[in-house]
């Protein structure tokens, strides 16, 4: 048998969908931090993660699809970008639990950054005191949910768009 090149089989579609999905979402936080001028936190930085190890991850599982290597190959790597969704929406789920106060956030979330000293001579020690903003305020909510509750149905939703490539590709 051999292996040809085909962009129509399931577990490439699956994967490039949720690449995308992924790339939306990570995208569109990146958007509200550089464009919105929204400073992230701790928490809000380490959701991201989950985002930036699963796109390369789910593109090699579709070039691998495409390319016609053996169907369990695909899966595998669309099975770990769904389970990457999973632990980002466990991250959004503490996360948000944090925002609410229903339990403590890390230390390394308990100030909010300052302004910038305009003397140079502190700068340096500026730099190494500031800590970013507080993961316990939402910096917006809309629809009651903060950007991590957001995180929370983004992420379960990209799961099981990969779940359903893993299984429609058996």
């Amino acid at each position: 048998m051999t292996a040809s090149f085909s962009l129509t089989r399931p577990a490439f579609l699956y994967s490039v969908l949720l690449a995308l999905g992924m790339a939306v979402v990570v995208g569109s936080a990146l958007g509200f931090q550089y464009i919105g001028g929204y400073i992230p936190c701790a928490l809000c930085l380490m959701q991201r993660q989950p985002y930036y190890y699963g796109i390369p991850i789910v593109l090699i599982g579709a070039l691998s699809s495409a390319f016609g290597l053996p169907n369990w190959i695909g899966r595998t790597f669309l099975l770990a970008g769904g389970l990457l969704m999973i632990v980002g929406a466990g991250m959004g789920v503490y996360h948000s639990g944090v925002e609410w106060h229903f339990w403590p956030g890390p230390t390394t979330c308990s100030t909010s950054a300052g302004s910038m000293t305009q003397n140079a001579g502190d700068l340096l020690t500026e730099l190494n005191t500031i800590k970013g903003p507080s993961c316990t305020d939402a910096a917006l909510r809309v629809l009651g949910l903060s950007f991590a509750g957001w995180n929370v149905i983004a992420s379960l939703v990209l799961a099981a768009v990969a779940f359903v490539g893993v299984r429609k590709s058996a």
